[in-house]
């Protein structure tokens, strides 16, 4: 009966895993197209980061919602069906012809995001809570090998001179599949009865608002760096369409190798001094991007920076999963506060872009990166 316990457990680990992949898939293949996309619509640096907001905005009104969808049904078939709108949900952002109609799509976009972002990090806290030890860095490794598996296709797809309407189906119709084989491994799993229903609309907790306001920095530095990388190398450094995918997938592996180091070093050191050395190698990285205008030197920027922010993430959403009895609103709400930010950091990086430039807009992500690393003690055990 152990062994099969034990068998159970691993496939969910690796169902989880194919889900966290599947998810950073979407986000990367968005993100490497996004000069395309703005082409496209005809959109400059002030139009595209007014577009941006949008994912943020839909994300931020959908996500208080999840501590009660994740209270209310069944976790695997939950991850299922918000899984398989995420993906669908690639196909939007190709469709408009305007900026506006851009704007719309991405609402739905960054709702089908969050939500499914949320389903998918309470099934991982499962796992973790079944595995007695941090096995959550890892999951976000594979979200991070997602996000370079689909900049990596983009890279490909730029030089053909395929455009995103044709990629993006042919993707989604791929991650569809993984995602409804992966269901079949995650566990069913539903709160005990006598447990008190979460608000329908929950706003984050105090308890959990520390914690979130970490995330919040790790994950607006690494929604700015996924979505306006390409436009940095193509548009400021005046390199290739194929250099500015490139860097987006850069930044990717770099997160990804070190988000699968990241639960030995967390046993190693503790989450707080891994957080703190994590900051350090982030401000550095953010610092390259901002002072240097060697393209060989920024993409190395952009690639520390991805190593600093990587584990962030992981410890962040562990923390908050361990936080309450309710583990789904707990992420929900460090979610609304993280991820909405990196959704709107995108918009944010563009706005200032517009009224100065693109190398102020990263200073920004340098007092980001600082902030991170003087707030690590809230991730104390």
């Amino acid at each position: 009966m152990i062994g099969v316990e034990v068998a159970g457990l691993r496939r969910a680990r690796v169902a989880t895993s194919a889900v966290f992949a599947a998810h950073g898939a979407v986000t990367g293949t968005f993100a490497a197209r996004v000069p395309w996309i703005a082409d496209h619509v005809g959109a400059g640096p002030g139009g595209l980061g007014i577009a941006l907001l949008m994912p943020g905005v839909g994300a931020l009104l959908a996500m208080p919602l999840s501590g009660r969808l994740v209270h209310r049904f069944d976790l695997r078939s939950l991850v299922r069906v918000l899984m398989l709108a995420w993906v669908a949900a690639l196909l939007l952002p190709s469709l408009p012809t305007s900026l506006w109609l851009l704007c719309a799509a991405l609402v739905g976009y960054g709702a089908a995001a969050g939500l499914a972002d949320v389903a998918m990090n309470a099934h991982a806290v499962l796992v973790e809570e079944q595995y007695g030890r941090s096995v959550m860095s890892g999951f976000h490794g594979w979200w991070s090998v997602g996000g370079l598996g689909g900049s990596a296709v983009a890279v490909f797809a730029a030089r053909e001179g395929l455009g995103a309407p044709a990629h993006f189906a042919i993707a989604a119709a791929v991650l569809a599949v993984v995602v409804l084989g992966a269901s079949l491994w995650i566990v069913p799993h539903r709160p005990a009865p006598t447990l008190e229903e979460p608000p329908a609309f929950a706003l984050p907790s105090k308890a959990v608002l520390p914690i979130g306001l970490i995330g919040l920095c790790a994950v607006f530095a690494e929604g700015a760096s996924l979505d306006w990388a390409a436009v940095y190398i193509r548009d400021l450094l005046h390199h290739p369409a194929a250099t500015a995918a490139a860097t987006v997938s850069i930044f990717s592996v770099c997160m990804a190798i070190a988000r699968f180091g990241g639960d030995w070093v967390v046993h190693k050191i503790g989450p707080v001094r891994t957080v703190r050395i994590s900051g350090a190698l982030a401000t550095t990285g953010a610092l390259m991007v901002v002072l240097l205008d060697q393209v060989v030197l920024v993409i190395a920027g952009f690639g520390l920076l991805g190593i600093g922010i990587a584990v962030v993430v992981p410890l962040v959403f562990a923390a908050a999963g361990r936080s309450s009895e309710h583990p789904g609103r707990s992420i929900a709400g460090v979610a609304g506060i993280a991820y909405g930010s990196g959704l709107i950091a995108p918009g944010i990086i563009g706005g200032i872009a517009h009224v100065s430039s693109l190398t102020v807009s990263f200073a920004v992500i340098v007092g980001l990166m600082v902030v991170m690393t003087l707030g690590a003690s809230v991730l104390r055990r």
